[in-house]
């Protein structure tokens, strides 16, 4: 084939689930890198070929094809070398959906330096303890000039960073990224020997969002980007020549999945809208304007985006709809078909993989439900004792085999953290720490974090359930379903709700949510507690904070 993707995989077409599941394979060189084999490799086989299309809230707006990649990459992976950057140094990159991060990544990735994807939204403490736990030699942030003073701030106590560089403007000295790769020669050639990169060496260090503590360090190696064509291609669908918006900040894990791996290896170009802040006519607008083929968002977006008039947008050029993040309730699978015509695919899987889990082409979505195996991953329910489940049987997902083939786009371990490696990786298995069950049909089926299911007078209620039961009713637009202590119960079922436009907090609405989860579901599973919000505890990555919620009863309760 004369294609990238058909470089690394013997066969692309497959004409059943089965069939994908039997004969999915990919082949990985030893000395794979994803700055020269797919951005340089795309550059040599159609140099105009389209790679990155960004526009901003401003009006701003810049497009690059996979040459411009390539040169401008060069250009930075020279200057980068010459501040002293070299393999395996951490790069921690504050970009938001600049288009700068696209260069630095690639020219980072080339000179075979690890990157940390970090959000604008962190604080001088947040910066300080990334720069200390990672032993980060540089940073690359966008001129927010806010977002500058935290990173000058935490230079104090974070002895390994040597230099900060701006995007789109400069402070404190510190020199403005574009100018200062201008001018560097437009060809940066492979290194070769001890410089030289192979697939297992270090490659990207996520920082988990820290739902239910301190962030953890999540560290790939140079395989990661193949990992993510099952991603792309099998999931969200994207196409060879067409254009793919995944609405994500590079702060997170979401950007890796949608914005720049699985999608270049498959040829689509990159749409990357840089808001100001998410606004559901605005995004609809965009989704309109643009000829973007494929979308992704988390079902949050999709909540908010369905309380409006969807059906009067022209969505025509968009040819598949996916969602990941978090799980999509069936009642936002259900308006947005009626809306548009087209399925939400769902997937799911962790800053730790690619796709675990999704609704792919050969089979029906069955709305609420996770779908089915990516070929990369022998997938599982389990018992704490890793025993395999009965269908039906609620347990935990897992990852089988890994002491015998380490998957593409699984991740390698927690960074410089034995211990909380060896609880996710025992027995050769990876145990997600997720919550499902498995039907006779072989979906999946989430349930929730292991520390978020509720124990009640001896019932196991997955929070996700009574969430999607309450996002039935008109009334809601959002929820967080959580245990909150009782005397008697020992847990009960508590719902904090947000209301859509023209309802207000009462008792009488709180009985009739109660009264219409009963009748929606398993009568047990309802919430004895409603309490109305303004708004969920959230973490920087938008899922909401469950323990947070939890904590803060438990307070209330002990005084």
């Amino acid at each position: 084939m004369s294609n990238i993707l058909g470089r690394l995989m013997p066969r692309t077409e497959f004409e059943s689930y089965e069939d994908f599941i039997k004969n999915y394979r990919v082949v990985i060189p030893d000395d794979f890198n994803f700055g020269f084999d797919v951005v340089d490799a795309w550059a040599e086989l159609d140099p105009g070929k389209p790679a990155l299309w960004w526009i901003d809230d401003h009006g701003n707006e810049v497009k690059y094809s996979f040459g411009d990649i390539r040169r401008l990459s060069a250009q930075a992976a020279h200057w980068f070398t010459e501040l002293g950057v070299g393999k395996g140094d951490f790069v921690m990159l504050l970009l938001r959906q600049r288009f700068e991060y696209w260069v630095c990544a690639t020219a980072l990735h080339k000179i075979g330096a690890v990157v940390i994807p970090a959000t604008v939204q962190l604080t001088c403490k947040d910066i300080i303890y990334r720069n200390n736990l990672a032993g980060v030699s540089a940073i690359v942030a966008c001129a927010i000039p806010g977002l500058l003073a935290e990173i000058k701030q935490a230079l104090k106590d974070s002895p390994t960073v040597k230099r900060v560089v701006c995007a789109g403007g400069s402070e404190y000295g510190w020199p403005e990224f574009n100018e200062a790769i201008a001018g560097r020669p437009d060809a940066f050639e492979r290194p070769a020997g001890a410089a030289a990169t192979v697939a297992s060496d270090h490659f990207l260090l996520y920082f988990t969002s820290g739902t239910t503590g301190m962030p953890k360090m999540v560290m790939h190696d140079q395989t990661y980007p193949v990992g993510h064509i099952t991603t792309a291609k099998y999931w969200q669908r994207v196409i060879d020549g067409g254009l793919h918006l995944t609405s994500s900040d590079s702060g997170w894990a979401k950007f890796g999945w949608g914005k720049i791996y699985g999608q270049w290896i498959c040829g689509s170009a990159i749409f990357a809208y840089d808001m100001d802040k998410f606004i559901p006519t605005r995004m609809l607008e965009i989704m309109q304007k643009y000829p973007i083929t494929t979308y992704c968002a988390t079902p949050t977006m999709y909540r908010f985006m369905i309380q409006e008039d969807v059906a009067s947008y022209d969505l025509s050029s968009i040819k598949n709809f996916a969602t990941a993040g978090e799980p999509l309730n069936p009642e936002v699978f259900n308006q947005w078909k009626s809306m548009t015509g087209l399925e939400i695919k769902e997937g799911f899987g962790q800053t730790e993989s690619s796709v675990l889990l999704a609704n792919f082409e050969w089979f029906k979505p069955k709305p609420g439900s996770m779908g089915k195996p990516s070929p990369l991953y022998d997938i599982a329910i389990a018992d704490e004792k890793l025993n395999i489940c009965d269908e039906g049987i609620e347990g935990q997902i897992v990852v089988r085999g890994i002491d015998r083939y380490a998957p593409p786009g699984l991740f390698k371990y927690y960074y410089r953290d034995e211990a909380l490696t060896g609880a996710s990786m025992r027995g050769g298995c990876y145990d997600t720490g997720d919550v499902a069950w498995m039907d006779p049909d072989g979906y999946y089926w989430f349930v929730g974090r292991n520390d978020d299911i509720i124990k009640c007078s001896g019932y196991r209620i997955g929070p996700f359930e009574v969430e999607s039961a309450l996002l039935e009713h008109e009334a809601v637009v959002e929820c967080a379903v959580t245990a909150a202590p009782d005397p008697i119960r020992g847990q009960v079922v508590k719902a904090t709700i947000i209301l859509a436009r023209g309802y207000t907090p009462s008792d009488e609405l709180a009985r009739e949510l109660q009264n219409h989860v009963k009748r929606t579901t398993a009568p047990y599973k309802y919430p004895r507690i409603v309490e109305f919000a303004k708004e969920l505890p959230k973490t920087l990555g938008g899922k909401i904070k469950r323990k947070e919620i939890r904590e803060e009863d438990s307070r209330n309760k002990s005084g």
